[in-house]
This record gives C-alpha cells, sequence and structure tokens, in this order.
C-alpha cells in the first residue's frame, strides 16, 4: 500500500524559534521570522488556556503571507483550527490520526534522536525532520545523547529528500557550525526568549540563517 507524502513546506525553515505561548508567535512575526513553533507545557496550563493560545498562534500566522506556525503535540486542536502545520514526537507516531492530518493538508514536522527513529519517521513522508539534541540542553531532560555536528552531517545525508531541522542547545554563535552540515533549518529555544534583546536576536538569527 502507498502511503502518501504530506505537503511540503511553502519556504525552507531556516531560523526556528520555538516559543511558549501565542504572544511570543505575534512578536516573532512582527519582527520578520515566519517559521515558528508553538511549544505549550500542559502542565503550566489547563485546557482551555491551550485551546487559546493554539487558536491565536494560528490566526496570527494566517494573518502573515509566508509564515508557517506548527504546533507542537496538540494535534487535535490543529486539526479543529487548521493549522498550517503540526510538529510531533516518535511517541505520538503511535496515537496521532497522521492519515487525517495528512489529508488536512497540515504539514508535519516530527523529531529524531537516533538512526532508527530517522528511518521510522522517513516512512511517514513528512513535510521536515527534526534531528536532536545537537548539543547538551538543560532545558528538558533527555534520554539521548548529544548527536554532535559529524553525526548530524552524516544524518541529514540519510534524511534526504526530506529538509532537517537541527534541534537542541543551539546558540546564535553556535548556528553557523550547524547550518554548515547541510540543514534546512536550526530551532532555537532559549537563544531569543531569554536573550537580554530578543528582537536584536531574532533579527540576528535571521542573517545568520540567511549567509
Amino acid at each position: 500500500m502507498k502511503i502518501d507524502a504530506f505537503a511540503p513546506l511553502i519556504a525552507p525553515v531556516g531560523f526556528y524559534p520555538v516559543v511558549p505561548n501565542a504572544a511570543w508567535v505575534r512578536r516573532l512575526l512582527g519582527w520578520g521570522v515566519r517559521t515558528i513553533q508553538l511549544r505549550i507545557k500542559a502542565a503550566d496550563h489547563d485546557a482551555e488556556e491551550i485551546a487559546w493560545e493554539v487558536r491565536t498562534a494560528i490566526a496570527a500566522g494566517r494573518e502573515v503571507p509566508g509564515s508557517q506556525v506548527f504546533i507542537n503535540d496538540h494535534w487535535q486542536l490543529a486539526l479543529d483550527h487548521g493549522a498550517y502545520g503540526v510538529h510531533l514526537g516518535q511517541e505520538d507516531l503511535d496515537t496521532a490520526p497522521i492519515a487525517a492530518l495528512r489529508d488536512a493538508g497540515i504539514r508535519l514536522g516530527l523529531s529524531t534522536h537516533t538512526p532508527a527513529e530517522l528511518a521510522r519517521a522517513k516512512a511517514v513522508q513528512p513535510s521536515y525532520l527534526a534531528i536532536g539534541p545537537i548539543y547538551p540542553t538543560t532545558l528538558k531532560v533527555m534520554p539521548y545523547e548529544p548527536v554532535g555536528l559529524e553525526r548530524l552531517k552524516a544524518w541529514a545525508q540519510d534524511a534526504a529528500p526530506y529538509p532537517v531541522v537541527a534541534i537542541g542547545g543551539i546558540s546564535l554563535a553556535l548556528m553557523p557550525g550547524v547550518l554548515a552540515c547541510g540543514v534546512n533549518g536550526v530551532a532555537v529555544v532559549s537563544a531569543v526568549t531569554l536573550a537580554q534583546d530578543p528582537e536584536q536576536a531574532a533579527r540576528q538569527g535571521l542573517q545568520l540563517a540567511a549567509a
């Protein structure tokens, strides 16, 4: 049985901030960032708050031509409100309605941490593949050792023809080395949201990704 591919991205990923709320999504779109992921920690919010954040982020993305706003994990809300994209982890492949997401035209990004996970994710024919953590990260406990640049370069080649996003412990200073590994985009978490001047950090990230 042939599995259909997910819709392709409308633009290269480039600089890809991962942010905790819709206010950050709107702010970054205003600063020229076009690919953003909303990642809400369910433990910090009730269902109503999460639904509002997802709806608001999706609406903000619709207002800006060329934007690619991905919703992390909350696939049902993404389906209900016509999200551009959804980002899922490996465990979500067991429960998420992959066919329904694909048939709705939603773009799909999948997290991978090992060659076996990469192979499993490729079989779904997503819109992009994320590889990480590239460097050690303190933001969440990772059961995987850092990939590092050497393996990232090899795995990015193995991921073809799908665009690859590198994630995990990547600062603006480390971005050029990561981009040199042949990836399509670099996801950052604290590099913008914890920066002293988030707007300057966002604009610097855009410049680095475009170089």
